[in-house]
């Protein structure tokens, strides 16, 4: 029986769930059938929610970046250009990660999360800071309800050679080779995204976008209740670029031209999208879009991995690039530092946050 308005103490449950360390996954194993409070959310959200079957039949495009040659690059800068500029997401192919390092990613990530609840709790913290931690819900308490989901952070870059210490064993040695992947691969397409707005060979590495990694291990559990609740609400993400490694599960929506879009997972694929920095950066030629993740109605669990392309130098001003400001089209964005912009990012709600609108002049 749910409490009346009048006797419920959000705080005092969000506490109590937090203070067990054991995060959702915890919540699946204690046998809960209905989710408890703080997790159902508002009305406004739920009458949004469609299931994956019922979204349109748009697909966010797939580029295939097989026979890398001259001639193929101009042809794959064009495809990038264009899939940043209609859907800020899209889908690679043939990106030279063999399949078994995927699995073997996903499956340490799950292996992380599935551990007993007292081996996950020792790396349960809610402060930032570098080296690996293990939470659920980064916005616990600034959101109006919280996600059906639990994540472990790694703070891949810039490079400490003790970050690995730090790393849970269970999972070091294919987070390690993850990242060594992501770095050839991020390298690629931030290449073709620069040269996409006519800017030099290797101008947004330069700018040290490739340096400041942060990987994200979301494990979504079975949730007995999904029409009430969401994986991961509505926002989009901050950084310059974001690499998405996810199951065959499904459950990540794109927000595209109004409505929402299924990201459908393709055998192999990694799922690339533009980050909020990089609209900035662009001047509104590349866009960053809201996206979302259901809550997960199947046994099974959904597994994803995500890692952020960010500056690293976070002290330097950031806005749009000169060569990108023109006469007749001048900047639409002030200049920041990006500890201030991340400063914004987590003084808010995950829900629906996007810096575009705060910095935009």
């Amino acid at each position: 029986m749910v409490n009346s308005n009048e006797d419920y103490d959000r705080n005092d449950d969000l506490k109590r769930f937090d203070e067990s360390k054991a995060g959702v996954k915890g919540l699946v194993d204690a046998g809960h059938t209905t989710i408890p409070r703080i997790f159902i959310h508002p009305a406004e959200t739920l009458s949004d929610l469609k299931p994956v079957s019922d979204t349109p039949s748009e697909t966010i495009p797939v580029i295939d970046l097989s026979g890398f040659d001259s001639d193929r690059r101009a042809s794959l800068v064009d495809q990038v250009n264009r899939a940043a500029r209609d859907y800020g997401f899209f889908q690679v192919v043939n990106h030279g990660i063999p399949q078994a390092n995927l699995d073997r990613t996903i499956a340490a990530v799950k292996a992380f999360h599935e551990q007993p609840a007292e081996a996950r709790a020792g790396f349960y913290k809610r402060e930032g800071g570098a080296g690996f931690s293990y939470m659920s819900n980064v916005d616990l308490y600034q959101s109006k309800a919280a996600s059906w989901r639990d994540t472990m952070t790694v703070r891949l870059g810039p490079t400490d050679p003790r970050l690995w210490d730090h790393v849970p064993e269970i999972c070091r040695d294919a987070v390690a080779e993850w990242d060594r992947e992501v770095v050839r691969l991020g390298g690629l397409l931030l290449d073709l995204a620069g040269e996409g707005l006519g800017l030099g060979a290797g101008s947004l590495r330069e700018l040290s976008c490739l340096e400041g990694r942060i990987m994200v291990g979301h494990y979504y559990p079975y949730c007995p209740q999904p029409h009430l609740t969401v994986g991961l609400g509505s926002h989009a993400d901050p950084g310059v670029l974001t690499v998405l490694l996810q199951d065959h599960m499904g459950g990540l929506q794109v927000k595209s031209g109004g409505v929402w879009v299924d990201v459908k997972p393709v055998p192999g694929a990694i799922v690339i999208n533009v980050g909020d920095l990089l609209q900035i950066m662009s001047n509104d030629v590349y866009k960053s879009v809201d996206h979302r993740v259901l809550a997960n109605s199947c046994q099974e669990p959904r597994v994803s991995i995500a890692v952020f392309l960010n500056p690293s130098k976070r002290d330097e001003l950031y806005g749009p690039l000169p060569e990108l400001i023109l006469p007749e089209k001048p900047a639409l964005y002030q200049h920041f530092t990006f500890s201030e912009f991340m400063h914004r990012f987590f003084t808010k709600e995950l829900d629906n946050k996007s810096l575009k609108n705060y910095f935009r002049i």
